[in-house]
């Protein structure tokens, strides 16, 4: 794939005076996991015929550089399980200080032993890792299917390649709730950050996300008993509020849709592998960024994107009960987390 960043341009800006400086991108809406909180056991996945190409998603990718963007996310699905993503982490890779702040990726890990190195080589420099449970049937319930040993030795290879890693845990009410004190002392020992997330109403999948959901104000005021947590204004770009435990290099990140908004400091966008933007996690406002593109070209892009930005919402609509429809139809595999 050949690299022309285009000329600059106005730069993003939504209607409540937000600058869009994150793009998160899904390369796949694929994944080798069933994470039961994420999606129903049986998907449907897109046909690859409606899939962006590497190449358009490297070009649309580059326009948002051009724009202001310096932050960008690859995530799925799982994207390592997309077949040459390799040659688009490269491409874009070559941006990282010459307009790109960071390149960033989100993975489950299970195929990141035979990755992390190339990663590296390719500008990566920090990962997050999905990771809701260190005891391996509990992590196979979770996951369905899913092999712990295989991830870890995958987050092995990470630390090993010189990648920052940072876990992120969803806290689930009655699954793996206990045992969020153990994995922030096991982020501890191994160097790693973890941030703990509460579940999302996204998609409809086969349980009750109510019976799941954890406030993590909760959780917040257990672990304090537990540990020397001070406030940190660390910032990543993303939605994670921070908390240092004294002592050590470890940073917890606390994300909390649901009790603590954080739509006030929105500066993100999301790029589905089908070649739709969503301005927001939460709303089923989007453009198709692919469309625009295979018909207008770079103009045609870029007046789709300006029409977006005018369609960014102030604020997600997430609620959870036991009468509360998810917020969205689309799974978060579709939109990329």
């Amino acid at each position: 794939m050949t690299s022309v960043l285009p000329q600059s341009a106005a730069a993003l800006v939504d209607p409540q005076g937000r600058t869009i400086r994150y793009l998160r991108i899904s390369v796949t809406d694929r994944c080798d996991l069933r994470c039961r909180y994420c999606m129903a056991e049986q998907m449907t996945f897109l046909p690859r015929a409606k899939l962006l190409s590497l190449d358009e998603i490297a070009i649309i990718a580059e326009r948002f550089i051009a724009r202001g963007v310096t932050k960008i996310r690859l995530s799925g699905g799982e994207p390592l399980v997309r077949r040459d993503v390799g040659d688009l982490v490269r491409r874009l890779g070559r941006h990282v200080g010459a307009g790109l702040d960071e390149l960033t990726m989100t993975t489950n890990a299970t195929r990141l032993d035979q990755h992390a190195q190339e990663m590296v080589d390719a500008g990566i420099r920090r990962i997050n890792v999905s990771l809701d449970s260190l005891d391996a049937e509990r992590f196979r319930y979770i996951t369905r299917h899913g092999d712990l040993d295989q991830v870890l030795r995958g987050i092995a290879a990470a630390k090993a390649a010189g990648l920052a890693v940072k876990i992120n845990m969803v806290a689930l009410a009655g699954l793996n709730e206990a045992e969020i004190p153990a994995m922030l002392r096991w982020c501890v020992e191994e160097g790693h950050d973890l941030s703990l997330i509460e579940t999302m109403p996204l998609g409809a999948i086969d349980e009750d996300r109510t019976d799941r959901f954890v406030p993590l104000t909760r959780v917040l005021a257990d672990l304090q008993t537990q540990f020397a947590l001070h406030r940190d204004a660390h910032r990543t770009g993303g939605p994670a509020r921070y908390w240092r435990v004294e002592g050590t290099a470890t940073k917890l990140g606390l994300i909390s849709p649901l009790t603590a908004n954080f739509c006030d400091g929105c500066n993100r966008v999301r790029l589905t592998t089908e070649g739709k933007l969503y301005l927001c996690l939460g709303h089923d406002d989007q453009v198709d960024l692919k469309a625009a593109l295979r018909d207008g070209g770079i103009d045609g892009l870029d007046a789709a994107i300006d029409l977006g930005l005018t369609r960014k919402p102030a604020r997600h609509d997430f609620r959870i009960g036991r009468d509360a429809a998810p917020a969205v139809a689309r799974h978060m595999s579709v939109t990329g987390g």
